[in-house]
């Protein structure tokens, strides 16, 4: 097991525990939006640390967008190996190519 797979373990576990004792389980309990949301604040501190020269910034907003995607694939029920899947059907196809493959 690699550390997203037991992240995602660990993260199906704290949903379960009190909003008050753990971050997982508050964000949860606050519901999907605010789930969104909180990535795509993590995805812009990624965007706007890759803009400065400060590696150690990225790579810690890095991790917390990878954090909260998994919460959120979590919270809709998807598991990670359905998006490692997708990854490996993907592999060897060029980006532009799987990217017209989807249509307009």
């Amino acid at each position: 097991m690699d550390t997203l797979e037991r992240l995602e373990q660990l993260i199906k576990e704290r949903r379960a525990a009190s909003p008050e004792e753990s971050y997982v389980a508050s964000l949860v309990a606050r519901g999907l939006p605010v789930i969104a949301r909180k990535l795509g604040e993590e995805a812009v501190e990624a965007v706007v640390a890759a803009l400065t020269d400060n590696r150690e910034e990225l790579v810690g907003e890095a991790a917390d967008v990878l954090f909260h995607l998994l919460i959120l694939l979590t919270e809709k029920g998807i598991p990670l190996s359905a998006v490692m899947a997708e990854l490996e059907r993907r592999e060897g196809t060029s980006g532009l190519a799987e990217k017209a493959s989807r249509g307009a």
